[in-house]
């Protein structure tokens, strides 16, 4: 068996979509469950329903078959030969960066996943009485991640946060939920870094929130209140020095196998993994992730990571989300341009007054765009089509230039 169906027969699992499957049932639906012929990976492609998404999942590794959520069976097939030895689950992901999010798998075992079940519930403060609520599709590994482990708890895990405990979701799907009238009490946060205004509004509803740092290749890494995250229980940390900063690396049982199609994920020989964040040292001792390696801005010879300043954009007054890229600049290397997504009644002009405050003068965006954040799947910010639309001036009229404002 996989491991993650712990909980008593007649309480609920799953409802999702209006349908509600108690424990009982879904073991019974996952025994049931009829796959493709052969012994070769299991195709869930986007769109499956949720339901049987999980039932699938589980079917496969109660049964020994490798299951690559994500792709349709035909992709499934593909890639067979690719997969790693010993992959039992296999995950479609896009990163934040590529010109078009290019797809990968990233191939684990369930083991790898399983392990930091018992970790994340201590951590988190979560248990069997709690309602999980997910905030976007489960072919997203943080999200599916959150279902099973809701299993594992023997708790419940729905779509909705009507009567929910606890929240799954990204900092900006936070940010916008964080008011709402039926709010769980507590929130588990990934996918980018929180900001303190972020972490305010919640501490103000007197919602508790956990934040974790991973990565789909590294799984957990680091967790805490946001403002320093510590090392995640099993999880071996070292900074070393690179390009724009000191990079992140992790050894750990959660670590993924390999990854199919590319991907940031190095290894050295003694089991220390990267994905190319940097990170730095807090004064208490926690860690601070400071966003990818590869996303950092040569801009008059500085080297600004592009996380950090979205992150302390996305706390200014006004602003739901924020992206921030560099562009080819004669004089200065790099550009900085954002994209900000505003509140509704806030103003752009009010957005740039208050980022003078916040931000140095080598920090600050001298292009400014108010337009929809485009993201991944996954939730992260798609720099690679910002990039895309910048050069092929399809994001309409920038904010008054920077000259204008003596910044350029």
């Amino acid at each position: 068996m996989s491991g993650w169906l712990r909980g008593s027969r007649h309480d609920v699992a799953l409802a999702f979509g209006g349908d509600v499957v108690s424990v009982g049932e879904l073991a019974r639906a996952v025994g049931a469950a009829t796959l493709p012929a052969g012994s070769g990976p299991v195709g869930c492609p986007v769109g499956t329903d949720s339901i049987e998404l999980v039932v699938t999942v589980l079917a496969c590794l109660d049964r020994g078959r490798p299951v690559l959520v994500g792709a349709a069976q035909p992709q499934a097939d593909a890639l067979a030969a690719e997969l790693p030895d010993g992959t039992e689950l296999a995950l479609l992901t896009s990163g934040s960066s590529g010109a078009a999010g290019a797809p990968r798998v990233v191939a684990r075992t369930n083991a790898s996943w399983l392990a930091s079940a018992a970790p994340l519930a201590e951590v988190a403060g979560l248990g069997a009485a709690d309602r999980v609520a997910v905030t976007g599709p489960l072919h997203v590994s943080m999200h599916l991640y959150a279902v099973l482990h809701a299993l594992w708890l023997g708790a419940a895990a729905s779509d909705s946060l009507d009567r929910s405990t606890v929240v799954h979701a990204t900092p900006t799907r936070l940010a916008r939920l964080v008011d709402a009238a039926e709010m769980p009490e507590a929130a588990v946060v990934a996918g980018a870094a929180t900001n303190a205004s972020l972490r305010a509004r919640a501490a103000a509803r007197g919602i508790r929130v956990t934040e974790y740092y991973g990565a789909a290749e590294l799984s957990f890494v680091a967790a805490g209140d946001g403002a320093g995250l510590r090392p995640f229980a099993g999880v071996e940390v070292s900074l070393r020095p690179a390009a724009g900063g000191d990079e992140l690396w992790a050894r750990s049982p959660y670590l993924a196998l390999g990854v199919v199609g590319g991907g940031m994920l190095r290894r050295d020989a003694v089991g220390f993994a990267t994905v190319g964040d940097l990170a730095e040292r807090t004064g208490d001792g926690g860690l601070r992730v400071l966003g990818r390696g590869d996303a950092a801005i040569t801009s008059a010879g500085a080297t600004v990571l592009a996380e950090d300043v979205e992150r302390r954009l996305a706390g200014l007054p006004g602003v739901v989300a924020a992206a921030v890229v560099g562009e080819p600049h004669e004089l200065l290397g790099e550009r900085i341009v954002a994209i900000v997504e505003l509140a509704e009644g806030a103003s752009l002009d009010h957005v740039v007054t208050a980022a003078h405050a916040e931000l140095s003068p080598v920090e600050l965006p001298r292009r400014w765009f108010a337009r929809p954040v485009p993201r991944t799947a996954s939730g992260k910010v798609a720099r690679g089509l910002v990039r895309e639309a910048l050069a092929a001036g399809t994001l309409g009229d920038a904010y008054p230039a920077a000259s204008e404002r003596g910044t350029s």
